[in-house]
């Protein structure tokens, strides 16, 4: 595959591709900046998770202790087995807890990453939108155009359709009969307005053979 084969991504014309460069450095430091702000946010809600966290501690010290005193009554004669049976009941209450207390954090620590992913995707999903379909366009027409670069004929004519009366005014009193005529000042000139349009540079290949 040639240079002109490859997909371009940058315009050749120093100007064009220092705004390009400078679009997807802010493109970017536009992502990062909201990627930075979705992790703020989910560090900001996981502290919710802190009572859950209290809670869930609370029922484990409650459950150890409740086992602590059943293991010790336990062990009295006779009656041990009646005496543990309210620890052990109280037990449940300490579970009950620990799984209050987990719920409460799960929940947190969902809200937290979706409200997170939201944050950081919205913003990042519109600017991306706005970015992507123009600099695809431009890498497939700037692609095509290189490919065909030194055919100025072609690229005259593309001119000549596209621009402006006043624009083509530059180009002389009747650019389109100079162009008719084969007056390469013209062609090359007109050529090269619509190559710049795309960030490129004119060939030094001949012209495709309109006599």
């Amino acid at each position: 595959m040639t240079d002109d084969d490859a997909m371009r991504l940058y315009a050749q014309t120093p100007v064009r591709r220092t705004a390009q460069l400078a679009g997807d450095l802010a493109l970017l430091a536009w992502c990062v900046g909201w990627i930075l702000v979705g992790g703020f946010v989910h560090g900001l809600v996981g502290e919710l998770a802190g009572p859950g966290r209290t809670i869930e501690n609370a029922g484990r010290d409650f459950e150890g202790s409740m086992r602590e005193v059943s293991a010790a009554v336990g062990d009295v004669p006779i009656a041990g087995d009646a005496l543990q049976a309210p620890f052990e009941t109280a037990r449940g209450v300490g579970d009950t807890l620990i799984r209050a207390g987990q719920q409460q954090q799960d929940t947190v620590a969902s809200i937290a990453f979706w409200l997170a992913l939201v944050i950081a995707l919205l913003p990042i999903a519109w600017a991306l939108s706005r970015w992507l379909p123009r600099r695809v366009r431009w890498s497939r027409e700037a692609t095509a155009a290189g490919r065909l670069v030194g055919d100025t004929d072609l690229f005259a004519l593309r001119a000549l359709s596209r621009m402006s009366l006043p624009e083509l005014a530059r180009f002389g009193p009747n650019p389109a009969a100079a162009w008719r005529a084969g007056d390469d000042q013209v062609i090359r000139a007109l050529a090269a307005a619509e190559l710049s349009r795309l960030g490129l540079r004119v060939a030094t290949a001949h012209r495709s053979g309109l006599a």
